[in-house]
């Protein structure tokens, strides 16, 4: 029992690492799934209406330039602007004229393909293609090797439009959903990387004396995390931007404020986190030979019960962290009463921890200065911590910006205006959600 009970914790942890936020009910896989079939269906079906499209004006069912230039249009505007759209539209075309160009001249060698390269990427810095530079050669690769060599160019051209303006057509009636999931889903990674930090940390203290070379290893730790931390702003700036002239920001709930403000929640921790290490790493000397003068320094700031204790309050704060991520990727998805009572339970028992590490510091008779500066600092990063995951703070946050959206606000006074509204709602309308005022549904993680 004790085996089996061992080996299902070990799989809930690989099952962590793998998937964080993961469904814990087999019930809710498939509305966690949705959003990716949703993905792969709509880009299936502007590749195959492309295709037909272009089979019919120009004659021509062989060749699948339409296709490819639909799926490529649409997949990578699907967290763009109107303007990215355009872009990428420009992008695709310069690729395939290139390509169209170099395959009347000569077939595909590999000089002809250094020449597609190096004349796409040359096209795309002269039309000020920004991010999409890239674009421009990929596409005219792909012409190169799926396009039919008994097509003529202008056939080429003119399929290459049809795939284009079906693509188009495609973001306009039937735009992507806000990418708010994947935006939760990064700021959750952000906060496991933070815990795992913590938690190799408070191992290693648990069971040796501090040391410089390992403080040394968690401070590099908390500079990696930081990229992440750019990674997921980068991600929530997307949610922003995916809301612009996005129909279907209409009858959703703008989440990234609340995306952004917890964000901003953990990098704080963070750097408080960062100047823990940093204050602890100012009072141990270089590691010597034996390791003596670095034990006798590090037990002059820790003894061995407030190692310990220290221990316990850092394994505390990733596990607040944690709960606090789980917090931030629920609420992108308007689920967060599960997450808001774990974190609660996290905070209380981070405050206990926190208290006993106080009173072990606090009691200590030295008179040394610059240890009354160590543990006073070491004190406030946990406070600090503490400050910025503060829930009631986080609660008033997510009552401002999960307000209704203007069109749930304004449907239910249309629906009952309209004649029979009144019969229709105590009749088939009795028991059935609604479907615009009730909960709004977001991207989720894949």
């Amino acid at each position: 029992m004790a085996e089996a009970r061992d080996e299902r914790g070990w799989l809930a942890v690989v099952a962590d690492r793998a998937w964080p936020g993961r469904p814990t009910r087999w019930t809710d896989l498939p509305t966690r799934l949705r959003p990716t079939l949703a993905w792969v269906l709509r880009l299936t079906s502007a590749a195959v209406i492309a295709w037909l499209i272009a089979g019919r004006v120009t004659g021509i069912s062989t060749d699948l330039t339409a296709p490819l230039t639909a799926l490529l249009v649409v997949q990578a505007s699907a967290f763009s602007t109107l303007r990215m759209s355009v872009l990428r539209v420009g992008a695709v075309l310069t690729g395939v004229l290139v390509a169209v160009a170099f395959s009347a001249l000569a077939g595909l060698s590999w000089w002809s393909l250094a020449a597609v390269i190096a004349a796409s990427l040359v096209l795309a810095k002269v039309f000020r293609l920004g991010e999409q530079a890239l674009e421009v050669p990929i596409s005219a690769m792909l012409i190169l090797a799926v396009g039919s060599a008994d097509v003529a160019a202008e056939a080429r051209v003119a399929l290459t439009l049809v795939g284009a303006a079906v693509g188009v057509v495609f973001n306009l009636l039937l735009p992507s959903a806000v990418p708010s999931g994947r935006a939760g889903l990064a700021v959750l990674r952000v906060a496991y990387a933070m815990a795992d930090c913590l938690d190799r940390a408070s191992r290693s203290m648990a069971t040796d004396r501090l040391r410089r070379s390992e403080v040394e290893r968690w401070a590099d730790e908390t500079r990696g995390v930081a990229a992440r931390v750019a990674e997921a702003s980068a991600v929530v700036t997307q949610v922003k931007e995916g809301r612009r002239f996005n129909p279907r920001a209409l009858t959703t709930t703008d989440v990234e404020p609340g995306l952004r403000e917890g964000l901003d929640r953990l990098e704080a921790s963070l750097l408080a986190i960062r100047a823990l290490f940093t204050v602890i790493l100012a009072e141990l000397p270089p590691d010597a030979d034996g390791d003596e003068a670095a034990g006798a320094a590090a037990d002059d700031a820790f003894d061995e019960d407030a190692r310990q204790a220290l221990s316990v309050v850092l394994a505390d704060v990733a596990d607040c962290l944690r709960a606090y991520g789980r917090l931030v990727h629920a609420e992108a998805g308007g689920a967060q009463e599960r997450a808001e009572e774990a974190l609660a339970e996290s905070l209380e028992i981070l405050r206990e921890t926190r208290a006993i590490l106080t009173e072990l510091l606090t009691s200590r008779p030295e008179g040394r200065v610059e240890l009354w500066l160590l543990r006073g600092s070491v004190l406030a990063a946990v406070e600090q911590v503490l400050v910025q995951l503060d829930l009631e703070r986080r609660a008033r946050l997510r009552a401002a910006w999960q307000r209704p959206t203007p069109i749930s606000v304004v449907a239910p006074l249309v629906r009952d205006a309209l004649p029979g509204a009144r019969t229709r709602r105590h009749g088939s309308w009795s028991g059935a959600p609604d479907a615009v005022s009730g909960t709004s549904t977001t991207h989720q993680p894949r």
